[in-house]
């Protein structure tokens, strides 16, 4: 029988676990909030504090598996010291049991959400962002096309098998009749909007066909998961730190920029004055937080990233086309998420879909939209990198789709 965590046996576990003894005793401990986990943080007598998670939900087969992927991160770092030296990177898990689903890791006192951040003070500095970059640059780098770590990456939870890695690049699944007891009539737009544009599950088929695994990936790099120093400004390095691993697989690079931009992206859009008689451009314009605000942000992020990790370009001469897509795409699963989580859609989220779409179905544009200036501007600052030539543009042939194309993750 699985144990049930809560606050009132969490000390109780930690001492069985070996990970406090009755002398440290607990200050306390309080439950954060997490729609699908229970996330208990412990405060031990001598200002230590844990984070406990465990995982609420089980998968298909019976068994919760959520946390493997953060623990085999874990390993990872211990078994290739090269990577856990990558300090923004390092593991802070203490502990994983996996009859449970429980995960135990350090809280770090000194660092902060940065969606929280920003939110907060409402600027958006560039040596934080510059700092994302290249650490994320880092971790792509440093495995890049490395066999033994995607080997590693391969280990299946006990008793089950993986046959490859899964690919991210999904658009919504098909839609049966359950939908309409669990999702609210409103928010049944969003279904029917998605539908209707061909264009749109054409473009996220191509992105999932073309995806190519070749590096560890994050893969849900929200603002909330990435953590700055409380007093990154009086440091010479702006420290952040990248955490919440349980996504983590070996994966394709342009899907962390592209939900990192996303991210960004939902600052903006989440602050448009929506009006059913306003056009969307002009909503677009009148955002309390306006894009011009976070593109210089997102400019230095996308550049210090490159500078950090120039071979990408080589690898995928069209990088920064697909980095939008998939921001795009991480939208699109915005929208889900909040119509599963919190039944409801309306006007303001009409407008990010409507962004998603120009974002997968024309990246070419929309990348002078996004970051401000040209995909040749971005590169001006990049180093030791030699634009490749383009190929010759194929004849324009009318492109066939199966109706309501879609292609599945491996």
């Amino acid at each position: 029988m699985v144990l049930s965590l809560s606050s009132h046996n969490v000390i109780q576990y930690l001492q069985d676990a070996g990970l406090c003894s009755s002398e440290d005793g607990a200050a306390n401990e309080s439950e954060l909030p997490d729609s699908k986990n229970c996330n208990l943080l412990v405060t031990l007598a001598d200002n230590r504090k844990l984070l406990v998670k465990q995982e609420r939900s089980i998968n298909n087969d019976g068994m919760p598996h959520e946390f493997f992927n953060e623990w085999l991160f874990h390993q990872l770092l211990q078994q290739f010291p090269v990577l856990g030296n990558i300090s923004a990177i390092a593991s802070l898990v203490l502990h994983f049991d996996e009859e449970n689903s429980i995960l135990v890791r350090n809280y770090l006192n000194d660092y902060l959400e940065l969606g929280r951040v920003y939110h907060r003070n409402d600027i958006f500095p560039l040596e934080i962002a510059s700092a994302i970059g290249t650490t994320l640059a880092g971790l792509h780098r440093a495995t890049f096309n490395r066999r033994e770590y995607s080997d590693f990456m391969a280990t299946a939870p006990q008793g089950q098998f993986r046959y490859g890695y899964y690919n991210p690049a999904q658009g919504i699944g098909s839609i049966s009749p359950e939908i309409f007891g669990t999702v609210p009539t409103d928010a049944l737009k969003f279904y029917v909007l998605y539908q209707r544009y061909e264009s749109l599950e054409s473009a996220i088929a191509d992105l999932a066909n073309e995806w190519q695994p070749c590096c560890l990936t994050h893969n849900d790099l929200k603002l909330n998961n990435i953590l700055v120093h409380s007093r990154w400004e009086q440091l010479d390095n702006c420290l952040v730190r990248l955490i919440d691993w349980e996504a983590c697989s070996w994966g394709d690079p342009a899907f962390d920029l592209g939900t990192l931009l996303a991210s960004y992206l939902e600052i903006w859009l989440s602050s448009l004055v929506v009006d059913p008689t306003i056009e969307l451009e002009e909503s677009l314009h009148l955002a309390m937080t306006p894009l011009e605000v976070l593109q210089p942000s997102i400019v230095a992020l996308i550049r210090a990233y490159l500078n950090a990790f120039p071979m990408i370009l080589e690898y995928r001469r069209d990088f920064i086309l697909r980095v939008i897509q998939f921001a795009g795409l991480a939208l699109i699963h915005q929208i889900q998420d909040m119509i599963t989580c919190r039944k409801y859609f309306d006007n303001a989220d009409i407008c990010m879909l409507q962004v998603a779409k120009s974002l997968l179905t024309m990246p070419e544009q929309s990348v002078l939209t996004i970051f401000g200036i040209s995909e040749s501007e971005i590169f001006k600052t990049v180093g030791n990198f030699h634009k490749v030539p383009q190929p010759e543009k194929e004849q324009q042939v009318l492109r066939i789709y199966y109706e309501k194309t879609r292609l599945r993750g491996c």
